[in-house]
């Protein structure tokens, strides 16, 4: 008598990767049949309202809302040039394309890079800068000389 070649092992794995096959098959054939079921693209739109809460109704756009206290734009305008900051530029190596700034208030020394300058600044030259923080730590934006 010959003794068969597929072992226990094998066999079992095999009849796995069978049941396996013939599952994924019927999630197929599921799917394909419950095509239609799915609901519309409006249905699935989540909105978050003011209070942060979920809603399925679309926030209601008011002109008057949008301008907080009563401001207008040149106030807005003003509020945002007032963390506009002063310093000296101590150090700038154009080559390299950085340097440093020294703030008048705060005596910290900020980083600054030349893709943040609005016009071409040298060594020693006072200036206007905001501070942006960044992964690496404070850096200057939008540097222009002081007039």
């Amino acid at each position: 008598m010959s003794t068969s070649k597929e072992t226990f092992n094998k066999r079992e794995k095999e009849k796995a990767r069978q049941k396996k096959k013939l599952q994924k098959q019927e999630k197929k054939e599921d799917r394909k049949a419950n095509l239609n079921k799915g609901k519309s693209l409006d249905q699935m739109l989540a909105y978050v309202d003011e209070n942060g809460n979920l809603s399925s109704t679309p926030p209601i756009y008011k002109p008057s809302e949008s301008k907080e206290n009563g401001a207008t734009n040149g106030q807005q305008h003003r509020v945002r040039n007032e963390s506009s900051r002063e310093g000296v530029l101590t150090r700038f190596d154009p080559v390299k394309g950085y340097g440093f700034i020294r703030d008048t208030q705060s005596r910290q020394s900020v980083f600054v890079h030349q893709n943040e300058l609005i016009e071409p600044i040298s060594e020693n030259d006072r200036v206007i800068f905001e501070i942006k923080n960044t992964p690496k730590g404070a850096s200057a934006v939008q540097v222009k000389k002081q007039v």
